[in-house]
């Protein structure tokens, strides 16, 4: 899995691991090897913008959880062009060469999972958020595409699509937020991340974690090519 140093990783790692799964983190962010160890996994420190460097991973994995993930806010006009290029070398075409090296693997063994950490902000857009709502619009569909190429060969690909998750991305990101809009850190949670939702609290982790789990148990052989939204009804509106 990506990204699992810390937050929605970290919880899914820990959960597949108590589950009794050999665990592979990759992420560029040193605390992986503290999880790893935590949890009898194995880290790689890896810079998954460095796309040429993917080729020398041992994909031959059974489950694939792509969930690395990075956010900078600005308008359009203002973004930077190389900080929107880095967003989705990460959060795309990462996901892109770490499924199509696995793939292999899992048709050889007729059985494989891969679980694409989405948003809400993959079926939803929201302003000043252009690099990060394209990325995950593209992930939803490369993860559409491996469910169709993968069903043949009894490989599932679905979306996990949770809205604000307590995490340090976050954290980050309602700084940023309140520099953009000139408010207040506890209005920008009350005001911006928590309007549209219908439930109003932060999702936690552990409840993405679950999701990620059901996913790759036997009562989710026939769940694939979809999108699981964990976003206090946000998208019902």
């Amino acid at each position: 899995m990506t990204g699992g140093a810390s937050g929605i990783g970290r919880a899914i790692a820990i959960a597949f691991a108590e589950a009794g799964a050999d665990l592979m983190i990759l992420d560029r962010d040193p605390a992986a090897k503290t999880v790893a160890d935590e949890i009898g996994g194995v880290a790689v420190l890896a810079d998954l913008s460095d796309l040429d460097s993917l080729a020398d991973l041992d994909l031959d994995v059974d489950i694939v959880v792509n969930n690395a993930g990075l956010q900078h806010v600005a308008p359009l006009e203002s973004f930077p062009p190389e900080t929107f290029s880095f967003i989705l070398r990460v959060m795309l075409e990462a996901p892109f060469r770490i499924i199509g090296g696995a793939l292999p693997h899992m048709y050889r063994r007729g059985w494989g999972r891969i679980i694409n950490v989405s948003s809400v902000h993959g079926l939803r857009a929201s302003a000043y958020k252009s690099a990060y709502v394209s990325a995950k619009h593209g992930l939803e569909g490369l993860s559409k595409v491996a469910a169709l190429e993968g069903a043949p060969h009894g490989v599932t690909s679905n979306c996990i699509n949770p809205a604000y998750v307590r995490t340090p991305l976050l954290e980050a990101q309602i700084a940023d937020q309140a520099r953009t809009h000139g408010i207040s850190e506890s209005a920008v949670v009350e005001q911006i991340m928590l309007a549209p939702a219908a439930v109003k609290r932060l999702i936690e982790p552990d409840e993405v974690a679950a999701l990620a789990l059901f996913l790759c148990s036997k009562n989710a052989d026939s769940v694939t090519g979809s999108s699981f939204c964990l976003d206090g009804g946000w998208t019902a509106h």
